[in-house]
């Protein structure tokens, strides 16, 4: 496991400036791209690391640290999505996805109720749920303006709003949920995720990491399809709007 110190500043240091080069030599884009995304990743995860190593210790902290992240990726889906201020809405996507998992983790007894526990699964949760739900929220509205003659075509026949939209967003906004799909099914083929990775190097056990691997994976699945269901709603009813 990587440890601070000056070999691991130096190894980094190199690591970015390769990305730096690859992107001039290959005109990927800006040379500054990678030295700016390390500089930020970095005073980044320092804050949050000073941040939890006190949060962590109470569970009370522990939650509001939660609650910190999920306004965040509250204000992430929404700008993601480009609805304006109606993407507010997708509170209400996040909140039914995490609510319709983390509770039954928590009860279940499964995952104990302390902070260094509650914090990083529900981390993990709410950051695969706000991807898929600015995905889907994202090609839904895309798809109403590409496809309005459609929804015109509906409503001329007798069909609410609501459903004329419906009819129109359900299909292409359920892609959102493919890439959650194919992580879970190759998964130890393909890839090894970080919640593997990240138990395996820590206490050593590959049995208990693919344990906190699967229960991860099969609460992502539930809690992006509870979000995605959540949002198709949302737009179909007009809540979630090209802003």
């Amino acid at each position: 496991m990587a440890q601070p110190g000056p070999g691991l500043v130096i190894l980094c240091v190199v690591l970015v400036a390769a990305t730096a080069a690859v992107y001039g030599l290959a005109r990927l884009g800006p040379i500054r791209v990678a030295p700016g995304a390390a500089v930020r990743a970095v005073v980044q995860l320092g804050a949050v690391a000073l941040v939890l190593a006190v949060a962590l210790e109470r569970l009370w902290s522990a939650l509001l640290v939660l609650a910190v992240m999920f306004t965040a990726a509250v204000l992430t889906a929404a700008r993601r999505a480009r609805a304006g201020r109606s993407a507010l809405w997708l509170t209400a996507a996040l909140g039914g996805g995490l609510g319709a998992t983390l509770p039954l983790m928590l009860l279940s007894g499964v995952v104990p109720l302390t902070g260094v526990a509650v914090v990083p699964i529900g981390g993990i949760v709410l950051g695969g749920t706000m991807t898929a739900t600015s995905l889907a929220a994202r090609r839904a509205l895309d798809a109403l303006t590409a496809r309005v003659g459609e929804v015109e075509a509906a409503l001329s026949l007798g069909l609410l709003d609501r459903d004329a939209r419906l009819e129109v967003v359900a299909g292409v906004a359920t892609d959102a949920l493919l890439p959650g799909v194919d992580q879970t099914r190759t998964v130890g083929l393909v890839t090894l995720p970080g919640a593997f990775v990240g138990v395996l190097v820590a206490s050593g056990s590959a049995y208990q990491a693919a344990a906190v691997q699967i229960l991860v994976l099969l609460a992502l699945l539930l809690a992006q399809s509870v979000a995605v269901a959540v949002t198709i709603e949302l737009v179909a009813r007009g809540l979630v709007r090209r802003g």
